[in-house]
């Protein structure tokens, strides 16, 4: 008998609706309006918690946004953090394959990463994530 075929999970509705914003920003994450960037993280904030996302799941990659957020206050060079904001993208691969409610957050991160290209690149993405995980709190994720 051949083998069950996983079905598919559907990518829910706002985690298309954020990387389909964020992809189709021109000139890097910079331009994503603030108010769109808020309004999605209301919403993917309680979709993490649906999905029982812990913020544990994601704390290497916070903590590791953060060191990068304190390295380019301290030098005030892009340059010197990009390959590490780069390589945020294999820990957040990690995560996901760890705990499947990672995903969405990976998808979204992933996306948002590739169009950091600045610091105000980068300072958008730190709002981003803060965002997410602030809504993500206040539905009452841990």
């Amino acid at each position: 008998m051949p083998e069950p075929t996983k079905p598919k999970v559907p990518i829910p509705h706002i985690v298309e609706e954020i990387v389909k914003t964020i992809n189709n920003l021109t000139d890097g994450l910079k331009t994503y309006p603030i108010r769109d960037l808020v309004k999605h993280a209301e919403e993917f904030g309680p979709y993490l918690k649906q999905q029982r996302l812990e913020t544990n799941q994601v704390r290497k990659f916070l903590d590791a946004v953060n060191r990068l957020k304190a390295d380019l206050a301290e030098t005030g060079e892009f340059a010197k953090v990009e390959t590490e904001i780069v390589l945020l993208k294999p820990k957040l691969a990690y995560a996901a394959a760890r705990q499947r409610a990672a995903k969405p957050l990976g998808e979204v991160m992933s996306a948002a990463i590739d169009k950091v290209h600045s610091k105000e690149d980068f300072e958008r993405l730190v709002q981003l994530v803060e965002s997410i995980i602030a809504y993500h709190k206040a539905e009452g994720g841990k």
